[in-house]
């Protein structure tokens, strides 16, 4: 009688736990930056009510993590404190190599936007000139960060990771980088909008050099492999969404633009001016195309300054095409 309770709850019990397999609550990931203006947007439609994703995740909810730059994030995902995040091409790359595998590029994202700032009288021109000075990165071994040593490296300058190298690159928060700017604490500063708008407009920058458009990939959207296996539906879902959002983007470009500006208020509790993310945008792509060869350069220039160790590596299993 005992075996026959049993089988009878588990009968009843079996769709139940099918369906909470299929409802997580699904954690992204984002930057509370311009360049990761899908989940910018995403989030200001959700406070007026309108949930972009609902039609596409079956009842599944979003919680969104804000994280200020990719290391943080793929950290994360590694701690299974998020599922899936707006990230660069870089950490994402770096993350997929020591996991082995354990998180997949699912979609490109953003285009643009990195560069490097220095005050307008320098006379700072060309890599040489920055032997001996000190330029600032959003944080080690994120995109920008290793832009910057490439760019150094092509040149013939070397960098390190932690002590030595003729450039001294000093990782810090978006947010430290502005006062380090203002006092002269560093000689330059290679970052992302809306943060180059913003040594701009504030601390009396100017930009060097802009990334060109074939080392221009900013923003793509990573998901752990774990996650993405167990909930496929749920990450194809997500997928879908995202590139529906980037059509209404690209479509809506002053609308995108207030409901950043909205967002940014929102979240940095004080007011972020819709004139900076106009600046800022002319210099973005909405792009949600993705290919392996957009990884390539990072991974030279990361080996190249030693933030990847080892052979050079076959990457081809690192993004996975969604139809």
């Amino acid at each position: 009688m005992r075996n026959v309770i049993i089988l009878f709850s588990a009968f009843f019990l079996a769709p139940s736990l099918a369906r909470a397999e299929q409802l997580p609550m699904l954690r992204v990931g984002y930057f509370p930056n311009i360049t990761h203006a899908h989940a910018l947007v995403a989030q200001n439609m959700a406070h007026e009510g309108k949930d972009w994703f609902a039609p596409y995740l079956g009842g599944t909810e979003i919680k969104w993590h804000s994280f200020n730059a990719g290391p943080s994030a793929m950290e994360a995902i590694f701690a299974n404190a998020i599922d899936i995040t707006y990230v660069g091409p870089s950490p994402v790359l770096n993350a997929w190599i020591r996991s082995k595998g354990g998180v997949t590029v699912v979609s490109g994202s953003m285009r643009g936007g990195g560069a490097l700032v220095v005050p307008k009288d320098s006379t700072l021109s060309e890599p040489r000139d920055f032997i001996g000075k000190r330029i600032a990165t959003p944080q080690l071994g994120n995109t920008q960060d290793v832009n910057c040593r490439a760019w150094l490296g092509d040149a013939g300058i070397k960098t390190a990771v932690s002590s030595g190298g003729e450039v001294k690159i000093m990782p810090m928060s978006n947010p430290s980088i502005m006062p380090a700017f203002l006092s002269g604490n560093i000689d330059a500063a290679w970052t992302v909008e809306p943060w180059v708008s913003r040594l701009e407009n504030e601390a009396g920058g100017r930009i060097l050099y802009s990334e060109p458009p074939e080392k221009s990939l900013t923003t793509v959207l990573a998901a752990s492999r774990k996650f993405e296996d167990r909930f496929p539906q749920t990450v194809a879902g997500f997928i879908k969404g995202h590139r529906a959002l980037g059509e209404w983007i690209r479509a809506n470009p002053e609308e995108t633009k207030q409901r950043i500006a909205n967002e940014l208020t929102r979240q940095m509790k004080g007011e972020f001016p819709r004139s900076l993310v106009d600046q800022a945008w002319p210099r973005l792509t909405p792009d949600d195309s993705i290919a392996v060869a957009d990884f390539e350069y990072f991974l030279e220039a990361a080996l190249g300054a030693g933030l990847i160790k080892g052979e050079k590596q076959n990457i081809t299993d690192l993004v996975k095409t969604h139809d």
